[in-house]
């Protein structure tokens, strides 16, 4: 039976182990081979006048990545990765790998990430590398958990699509036969949706997808976006479910994610409640004190700005009660001060994570609004239609997978928490 390199002790008498050649060392008499799978690695020593001469004849012939099955006595020894070693009685090249690699996958010779993108399917054999994504299927594990035990119902939603979420012109347009189509930019219309139908709260796992000619290292052109719906509910209720969302996803990871977190030489400290709620005014001038380009009342908030107020509030936080007439058509806006809309942003102290807001649930109102930001209801009328027929009030928020890891693990650029990022520049593989 193939044992896990994690399964296999020192008191394991023989055991047999499938995987990737991570290193090789020939010192004359002596040779170490490091065999890595996705559990970690084990050290295989040969003494080459006490093994068999076909494991002498293999080992060879054996390059760096290639796959190889390995059948022998299991010795402790303290200087090996993680105690112990093997000597071979068996070894067996299943697939050779080509020489030289794309990359090292011992990372001891640096690459660019465009190049690490270009043989990702090397760059993630690489065990810090595979420990951000084990980390962020967790992430998405534990939110669906967590979602799911608050009587969230899992739903999907079209991503080719007849009309912009939010109008504009930041859409990624395809042929669809005869008609117009789009690639969607966020499940915002169908979810609301949802809420007319009685589901009463939704969430989706998906991607979403932003035609933004931006080139840094926080935006990506195609995201997957944590969206949940919320009937009865108002912009409070669903600040509170999002920040016990982000809680209780953190306290997952440093649970069970012990081994990947301390690979990536992380300190995870699972945020304290309750967040911060700044109004976006207070936000204004926080970071009017530290910028030099100043803000002014319904400007949006750049990444300067969002550093600046992060550096100041030092945790995660939100930005509550923006303008109207910056947030979308669907934002409910004060009755008593119909200038500010009652939306909201969380905040890490690096970056934006997820906005959300009450929306409007009366028809007329919605469609005054459509109205006021240039838009033609017509365009909208298969969303609007849902709104006749008894629409309860409610709020949600979409939330960034890919900046929600980011941020949790300390990357230095939002195409590590992805596997194939798709940006301005980039299509393949």
């Amino acid at each position: 039976m193939r044992l896990p390199i994690r399964a296999v002790t020192p008191k394991t008498e023989f055991a047999e182990i499938i995987g990737w050649v991570h290193e090789v060392r020939d010192l004359g008499g002596l040779s170490f081979f490091l065999i890595r799978d996705r559990t970690g690695i084990i050290q295989v020593t040969i003494p080459k006048k006490k093994v068999p001469a076909e494991v002498l004849d293999t080992a060879r012939n054996v390059s760096r990545e290639s796959v190889v099955r390995v059948r022998g006595r299991v010795k402790a020894i303290e200087k090996a990765p993680g105690g112990r070693e093997i000597v071979p009685e068996e070894l067996d090249i299943i697939s050779i790998a080509e020489s030289p690699l794309p990359l090292d996958v011992a990372e001891k010779v640096p690459a660019e990430m465009d190049t690490r993108i270009d043989s990702r399917f090397l760059d993630v054999r690489k065990p810090r590398v595979r420990a951000i994504f084990f980390i962020r299927s967790m992430v998405t594990c534990a939110a669906m958990e967590f979602l799911a035990s608050r009587g969230c119902i899992n739903i999907t939603t079209p991503k080719i699509v007849a009309a912009a979420t939010e109008g504009g012109t930041e859409l990624f347009p395809i042929a669809y036969f005869e008609k117009e189509a789009f690639m969607n930019q966020s499940p915002q219309l169908y979810k609301q949706m949802m809420m007319a139908a009685g589901f009463e709260a939704v969430f989706e796992i998906g991607p979403i997808f932003r035609a933004e000619e931006h080139n840094t290292i926080r935006h990506l052109n195609e995201a997957t976006s944590l969206d949940v719906e919320v009937s009865f509910a108002d912009h409070n209720d669903v600040m509170d479910l999002l920040e016990d969302l982000i809680v209780h996803v953190y306290g997952c990871v440093r649970e069970t994610c012990a081994d990947q977190i301390a690979e990536l030489g992380v300190d995870l400290t699972v945020p304290a409640k309750p967040f911060p709620r700044i109004p976006y005014t207070e936000a204004i001038d926080i970071a009017n004190r530290a910028v030099e380009e100043k803000l002014s009342f319904g400007d949006d908030l750049s990444p300067a700005a969002e550093r600046a107020i992060g550096d100041v509030i030092g945790q995660h936080y939100f930005i509550v009660d923006w303008p109207t007439d910056i947030r979308p058509y669907y934002a409910m806006p004060y009755p008593d001060r119909p200038e500010f809309c009652k939306a909201f942003d969380l905040m890490h102290p690096r970056m934006e994570l997820s906005s959300g807001a009450q929306r409007i649930h009366d028809h007329d109102l919605l469609v005054a609004r459509i109205r006021a930001k240039g838009l033609s209801p017509e365009s909208f009328e298969f969303y609007l239609r849902t709104f006749r027929y008894g629409m309860p009030p409610h709020a949600g928020w979409g939330l960034g997978i890919e900046r929600l890891v980011m941020t949790m693990l300390d990357l230095s650029n939002i195409r590590e928490a992805v596997l194939f990022p798709r940006d301005r520049h980039r299509l393949m593989p």
